[in-house]
């Protein structure tokens, strides 16, 4: 078996040509770079990229010893680089040694702990697929946030930093006791981030954020520690445009989810009409015995809760309020041949007014309070007829509530030469999703009625959400639209082994698990009478998986490394049901999704120069993708299902660091990648508000479009001087290529051109795929450290595209709305490099 594991990684080579090179590692021994405990370079999401939604955030997690991934994960970040093309899911991100991946989607929650940089400061990190001591682990490794008592350094720590980012500013205090004479030991921080305005116009952000654990070490065998931490956080968002947008507005930043709104006083303030609200704190209790010298058992319970929400417009018989609604763009005009209309609004956009460029909030106010209207048999009851405004607009907190519980016990054994890791887990996963209304924007009520389903369906009771109360009146507060419960179960044991010789070290770790959920509905939406309240069925996956590597040491400063893995993963409950807001519907079949991967490294260790060369190869197959939106061909909300989609990546990370001469060293590092689709799906079109399939076993013609969104290859070249009186400076060139639209689907299919010959020019328009220009940004990097007596403080800056370069497209997709008979009718969705941006920081310690 080890045999065949090892060729794995052997495979992709082999059968496909590298398309792909990428990265570069520095570490200092053998021990460095195969069992790092490695120091986080940085772990805030908001230091990095004020404007991200949906970012490669494990990246943020790595080691900063290793030079490939402190550059991919800090100075490619900006244009949203995916180490080896990978989503955040495919990092484990546990805390105490405790996964913290959501069961739903499979992703780490980075705001549970954001703003706490002192106690996320030295993760514990491995790269990729290696051996872990605490969870079978990801394809793209883990890091282990050590949140107990005794990993804040003694003392006290202040900081204060300035920013232009997400936030503007931010105080952190922090305090540890280490472990006193009683075995008695104490840390906490406290931190607090503030933006009255970000650094995208109409964004803001506040936040707090509090940690504290207490740790008691009983005797020489037991010890126990008790953690929490959490992170109030409220943000104003901005999303990416169209290219037509920041064209007419002359602005790469333009955002259109706010406007004025005018107070009762007279004054006029901006409000933001797209936020986010997140507080979900964790607690973990740890119990660590020492058995013997050589033996160890930690059983730890984790427990995360709180709540999460979007909030965004709703409107109902009214036009849509968003600036860039397709119909207010000139283009759209323009290609229906009305240039009267498409010169208003090219002049209307140009103008600057923010009547129409933004959120218009007075019109919103006026439309609510001039529709009056009386709700006959209003709240189910026969003959109470409400009279009042019924609003046309309003703001609802769309929420994502989450209770979720783990128990862990890991078995750690020395026997000899060999090592031998065991580990149970059980997590269970509770999201209860539901909306209630946040602002009635002047309106009197709502009423709890789908608009769509009273255009669909002559019965008027399949218009109501909740037939338990027809006609509901709804108020600031409470719930309506849709309410359930998702419930996921997930039972894990792993076994892993490990041997270390003179000249090879191998190990080899096996997991097995059983996954299960189910949705449990709160109303009873008109539509599905049957299908939407109460426990829907259950459904079960199991799943296996191995690895294992083997290091071969050349010498005491070159190693070369192989590593493999077989695994197969459930399907996430996000995925497979159809539209779980109102009812219990799933994807035909749903299956397991089958991974098999490997890398290939060359490994230098010398005292001044470190290097690392590697190959490595992914094929994920089996996955299921999903997705809501209105269709103009069916000329409804429909819900996009693609299954049997399949991905591919392979590619080449190289990654240099030496010393030049005295304090100055270079640094060089290369990512060149190849990720693909890898099928041809089949999609099944289901109509939003009804159980009719439109349209079924369709086949999407995606093998070979590239993964978009992101470079698929970069390239960095660095130089840094350390001084003697610690005081140090380093600036980057970092250059980004090979960038992509991500496709939509339903434009590569049949019936997309059906209409078409190969030599129409809407064949190309339609089918082909977007590429983007090539683009680059300059940082630089410093900081110092002073001793006053018995106080030490540093001073650290970095300021990211220097030159000021906003004219770098880093990233988009393509609309999935598509009209064939007008191919650029929806134009896709872009997002530009922010500008320059700097972060600056003080931090005293004693």
């Amino acid at each position: 078996m080890m045999k065949n594991l090892i060729l794995l990684a052997f495979s992709g080579l082999l059968s496909i040509p590298v398309l792909a090179q990428d990265d570069t590692t520095k570490v200092n021994t053998i021990e460095d770079s195969l069992n790092d405990n490695t120091p986080v370079f940085v772990s805030t999401l908001e230091d990095i990229d004020p404007n991200n939604t949906s970012g490669n955030i494990s990246g943020l997690l790595q080691s900063s010893r290793d030079v490939f991934a402190s550059t991919a994960g800090f100075n490619f970040f900006a244009a949203r680089f995916r180490i080896r093309g990978y989503n955040g899911d495919k990092t484990v991100i546990m805390v105490n040694g405790i996964p913290t991946g959501n069961l739903d989607n499979g992703w780490s929650q980075f705001y549970k702990w954001g703003g706490l940089n002192d106690v996320t400061r030295y993760a514990e990190t491995k790269k990729w697929l290696t051996s872990n001591p605490y969870h079978f682990g990801g394809i793209g490794g883990y890091s282990n946030i050590d949140a107990s008592a005794t990993s804040i350094r003694k003392g006290w720590r202040i900081s204060y930093a300035n920013a232009n980012r997400a936030y503007r500013h931010r105080l952190m205090v922090t305090y540890g006791t280490g472990m006193m004479s009683n075995g008695w030991a104490f840390s906490g921080s406290v931190s607090a981030r503030y933006a009255g305005e970000g650094y995208i116009e109409g964004t803001f952000y506040n936040a707090a954020s509090y940690f504290f654990a207490a740790k008691k070490k009983i005797n020489d065998k037991h010890t126990l520690n008790l953690s929490v931490m959490g992170a109030a956080r409220e943000r104003g968002r901005s999303n990416i445009f169209f290219d037509e947008v920041y064209q007419l507005t002359g602005n790469n930043y333009h955002n259109t989810q706010w406007g004025w709104q005018t107070l009762a006083n007279g004054d006029s303030i901006k409000r933001n009409a797209n936020i986010a609200k997140e507080h979900v704190p964790i607690i973990t209790l740890n119990h660590e015995w020492n058995i013997d010298d050589k033996t160890n058992l930690k059983t730890s319970v984790l427990a995360s809760f709180g709540k999460s929400a979007r909030e965004r417009l709703n409107w109902y018989d009214a036009q849509d309020p968003r600036p860039d609604y397709y119909r207010k763009l000139p283009s759209y005009w323009y290609a229906l041949n009305d240039s009267a209309q498409g010169d208003l609004w090219k002049e209307r956009w140009e103008s600057g007014n923010t009547d129409y460029t933004q959120i218009n909030w007075g019109q919103l106010y006026h439309a609510n309070d001039n529709n009056l209207f009386t709700q006959t048999d209003a709240n189910g009851i026969a003959g109470n007829d409400v009279s009042g405004k019924r609003a046309k607009y309003i703001m609802e907190n769309q929420w994502d509530n989450e209770l979720s519980i783990t128990i862990a016990s890991v078995f750690n054994k020395q026997i000899d030469k060999m090592h031998i890791t065991a580990g149970i887990y059980h997590q269970y996963q509770r999201n209860h999703v539901y909306k209630t209304i946040s602002d009635l924007l002047g309106a009197d009520y709502w009423v709890d009625v789908d608009q769509f389903a009273e255009q669909d369906f002559l019965d008027p009771l399949a218009a109501q959400n909740n037939v338990a109360t027809t006609n509901r009146l709804v108020g600031v507060g409470d719930d309506f639209g849709w309410n359930y419960y998702m419930h996921n179960h997930e039972s894990t044991v792993f076994g892993q082994a490990e041997w270390k010789f003179k000249k090879v070290d191998v190990y080899a770790a096996l997991e097995l698990s059983d996954q299960f959920f189910y949705r449990e509905g709160v109303y009873q939406n008109g539509r599905f009478l049957d299908n939407s309240l109460g426990k829907s069925e259950v459904l079960n996956f199991f799943n296996y998986a191995a690895k294992s590597g083997v290091t071969y040491k050349i010498s005491g400063r070159q190693f070369v490394t192989a590593n493999a893995a077989y695994l197969t993963e459930a399907p996430m409950s996000r995925a497979i049901y159809i539209s779980p807001r109102t009812r219990d519907f799933t994807v035909n079949n749903p299956k397991n999704e089958t991974i098999y991967t490997g890398d290939i490294n060359y490994i230098l260790s010398y005292p001044k120069l470190k290097m690392r060369l590697t190959y490595y190869y992914m094929e994920r197959k089996d996955a299921v993708w999903s997705r809501s939106f209105y269709h103009d061909e069916y000329r409804t909300f429909v819900n996009y299902v693609m299954e049997d989609v399949d991905y591919f990546h392979q590619g080449i990370e190289f990654g240099v660091d030496g010393n030049i001469v005295g304090g100055l060293s270079a640094n060089a590092v290369a990512a060149w990648g190849q990720h693909l689709y890898n099928s041809r799906p089949i999609a099944n079109v289901y109509r939003d508000n009804s159980a009719e399939l439109i349209d079924s076993n369709k086949t999407v013609y995606l093998r070979n479009y590239k993964i978009g969104g992101m470079p698929q290859s970069a390239a960095s070249v660095g130089l840094k001087y350390s001084g003697k009186n610690y005081w140090f400076v380093g600036v980057n060139f970092n250059y980004f290529m090979d960038i992509y639209l991500d496709p939509s689907p339903d434009r590569r299919t049949e019936s997309a051109v059906e209409t078409f010959t190969t030599s129409d020019p809407q064949w190309s328009q339609t089918i082909d795929q977007t590429r983007l220009e090539n683009g680059y940004n300059l940082n630089i990097i410093g900081g110092k450290s002073f001793k006053i007596g018995d106080y030490f403080l540093s001073l650290f800056g970095n300021i990211t595209n220097l030159t000021n370069n906003t004219s770098f497209v880093s990233g988009g997709f393509e609309q999935l709305r598509f009209d064939k008979t007008n191919v650029n009718k929806f134009p896709p969705r872009v997002s530009y490099m922010m500008g320059l941006n700097y972060f600056v920081m003080a931090t005293l310690r004693f």
